[in-house]
């Protein structure tokens, strides 16, 4: 892994000086929103640097999953409630994984006919006319819906720090005009997404929020009081892979949206319940010889055969291609914590592989699926 280069602005400065150059380039700019610490970075930024150029009202973007916390959707819909916003807030129909529950593996968010775990608002997009029910797809097919016309720049608060992954997608190669931190999602109509703060620490978010006084999500603030570290506060959807952890403690923080959720979907009171143990195994099972022999006994008996066993059989046969033998141990744990978090979009898999190219670990990098 290379080692950091220094600029003499400050990160602040240099993120300014990205969005502004965004703004001049693309004739729409819209902001990725999600109520988290970083993606607040960028929304005030932009909002500062629109009202600059006479770009108001800013749009911005939030793909509603339903089973969110209920203190990142008040503050969510103060901010689609400002003024210099255009709120592109979408509540509907689409299914996102639930981590919790082999047995009832998605959430139907937004579907008709169901009891949802709040009400929608009334400036949210509630026709879902765009051609996937798929979370990941959203973004790129909404854009080329609504603006196919135009050249559209869509910018998030995704950092280098948090993963392996990104580091290594976001420094290297050229997206636009020479520009490394960020992706293209249609080319032919010259759709990119662009992460401003990628080179942020958690320490510049914090200080930027309170030396500038930007509201921020409330949640961070109960985190912080319940004794969570700091690093490791997420306020995503509560039910994914990547945030199941927090079912710990939702119950203590927000014991209505607790009441609410384990009403609309199956296994999260037993995920929570058992807590740390859920998610890893600290030693090797007595009557298993090794990892990958523990780990195909719970994909047979923990994922329902067809396509989700069919599809973790995939990228776990890619891994084992793709690193080196002596690491396969620690790769057939990795397997074992993708089932029992119900990982079956790889998600995780997709984070160690790149860690681990990085490391020079891996015989050749394996194509991302």
């Amino acid at each position: 892994m290379s080692s950091k280069m220094f600029l003499k602005e400050t990160v602040i400065e240099a993120a300014r000086q990205r969005i502004a150059w965004l703004f001049d380039e693309f004739e729409t700019v819209i902001v990725n929103f999600s109520g988290g610490k970083d993606s607040t970075i960028v929304y005030n930024l932009a909002l500062e640097v629109a009202r600059a150029k006479g770009r108001l009202p800013l749009p911005v973007f939030f793909i509603d999953q339903e089973g969110e916390w209920q203190s990142v959707i008040d503050y969510i819909r103060a901010v689609m409630n400002n003024p210099d916003v255009q709120p592109l807030w979408l509540q509907c129909p689409i299914k996102i994984l639930n981590a919790t529950s082999p047995f009832s593996p998605w959430l139907h968010c937004w579907e008709p006919g169901a009891e949802w775990m709040r009400d929608r608002e009334p400036n949210s997009i509630h026709e879902n006319t765009y051609g996937t029910d798929r979370f990941g797809k959203l973004f790129e097919a909404f854009l080329s819906a609504e603006y196919a016309d135009q050249r559209v720049a869509r910018i998030a608060g995704v950092r280098c720090e948090e993963s392996p992954a990104r580091w290594w997608g976001l420094t290297r190669g050229n997206v636009y005009k020479g520009v490394t931190w960020g992706a293209p999602e249609n080319r032919k109509l010259q759709h990119y997404v662009f992460y401003p703060v990628y080179d942020w620490s958690y320490t510049d978010v914090w200080k930027a929020i309170h030396e500038h006084g930007w509201d921020y999500c409330p949640l961070y603030d109960a985190m912080y009081q319940y004794g969570m570290p700091v690093r490791k506060m997420r306020v995503s959807n509560v039910h994914h892979e990547s945030a199941v952890g927090t079912l710990e403690y939702l119950q203590d923080i927000e014991g209505e949206t607790w009441n609410r959720l384990t009403k609309r979907l199956a296994g999260v009171n037993a995920v929570a319940q058992m807590q740390g143990d859920w998610f890893m195994p600290s030693e090797l099972p007595r009557m298993f010889a090794d990892w990958r022999e523990y780990r195909d006994h719970l994909l047979k008996n923990l994922v329902p055969a067809g396509e989700l066993q069919d599809g973790l059989l995939h990228k776990f046969a890619l891994g084992e291609r793709s690193i080196a033998d002596e690491y396969h141990d620690e790769l057939h744990r990795l397997h074992i914590h993708m089932i029992l978090v119900q990982d079956f979009e790889g998600t995780k898999w997709t984070t160690w592989i790149a860690g681990n190219a990085a490391k020079q670990r891996c015989r050749q990098l394996p194509p991302q699926e």
